[in-house]
């Protein structure tokens, strides 16, 4: 099992090297150890923190790396509540990008012949990108139209529409931080693709202590799920700007409606009531609703929007003020905001 592995285990090499390892899962986490410790952190970062990325106070083994996404995988899937395999998904995107992105421009700079850095030629061959892909010189890239509509299919973002591109002989042009956004979408796809998983006894029984520790820290460190006004002139920046933006009419990317409707919800509004506030009719109307029902869990666990970091990787972090700075969570700037409102300005919209 090489370093390279155990930076990005959803490669296919990766998930190779797990095969030929000959593990047992079922024996693995009846045993417990480094690979099921840091699965558990991994599921727990990227629930609260949105990033799969060990503690920097805490080294492991390329081994324990590489075992902890299957067990991460298992994890996330057991805790059985609304949103927490998309907010994983995510969350292992993210990392995913952060290193990448280090990868590919100490390539370009030539820093590192090492076997353990990730080339953008291996990532493209491996999700089935190579020739689809083509550098065009300048940090620029054309991507195939097909290509092209498939990873860019959740970026909703008007500069994402095809619409809006031009188009040369069945290609699109990009930027170069523009295919870094699309590889990470697809590498969310691959996360994602699967989850939640059917896990059997023998795999879920040895894992109760873990998920007990998991839904613990959700519930200790989570904002709170209830407040006793639902005021948008002080919802946080981000929470305002996706509310303009969807009654304006703009078709939100899923990553976007999630984290609306979900905070929303934890704002205490039901269906009814959010499609009412984001003004929508049709189509929208039906999608809102149909996000609501899927947030709808009765012990409100992992129910809250994602992080600040995660807004932030995703574009949706905007027009940051002074409470942004002090705060890791929109429904906890929320909270701050309406504790230090004057009562004359704190008028429930229900109301």
């Amino acid at each position: 099992m090489e370093r390279l592995h155990a930076r990005y285990p959803f490669l296919d090499a990766s998930r190779d090297a797990v095969e030929a390892a000959d593990v047992d899962l079922a024996a693995l986490v009846q045993r417990g150890g480094p690979a099921v410790e840091r699965g558990q952190e991994r599921v727990q970062r990227a629930l609260l923190e949105g990033t799969t990325e060990a503690e920097e106070s805490q080294l492991w083994s390329d081994r324990a790396e590489l075992l902890s996404y299957p067990v991460a995988r298992v994890l996330v899937s057991l805790l059985d509540v609304p949103g927490a395999t998309e907010k994983y998904a995510a969350a292992e995107a993210a990392t995913a990008r952060e290193r990448f992105v280090e990868d590919f421009e100490a390539d370009i700079e030539l820093k590192s012949t090492a076997e353990s850095r990730l080339t953008l030629e291996r990532l493209l061959a491996d999700f089935g990108l190579s020739g689809r892909v083509e550098p065009t010189g300048n940090g620029r890239f054309s991507v195939e139209v097909t290509a092209y509509l498939e990873l860019a299919g959740d970026l909703d973002d008007e500069r994402w529409r095809l619409v809006g591109r031009p188009l040369d002989d069945g290609r699109v042009p990009v930027a170069r931080a523009e295919l870094y956004t699309l590889l990470r979408e697809a590498i969310h796809h691959r996360v994602a693709e699967g989850l939640p998983l059917a896990v059997p006894e023998p795999i879920a029984d040895p894992l109760d202590d873990e998920l007990t520790a998991i839904r613990q820290d959700i519930s200790d460190l989570d904002p709170p799920m209830a407040f006793d006004a639902v005021v948008p002139g002080l919802f946080p920046p981000c929470m305002r700007d996706l509310l303009t933006r969807i009654r304006e009419g703009e078709a939100l990317p899923d990553h976007s409606r999630f984290a609306l409707v979900s905070f929303l919800v934890s704002t205490g509004l039901d269906g009814e009531e959010i499609v009412e506030l984001c003004d929508v009719s049709g189509t929208p109307a039906e999608r809102v609703q149909a996000q609501v029902e899927r947030l709808d869990d009765e012990d409100g666990s992992a129910l809250a929007p994602p992080s600040c970091a995660v807004m932030d990787e995703y574009g949706d972090c905007v027009d940051k003020d002074d409470t942004c700075e002090t705060i890791q969570h929109p429904l906890s700037y929320y909270e701050k905001r309406l504790q230090q409102a004057p009562d004359n300005r704190v008028t429930d919209w229900r109301a």
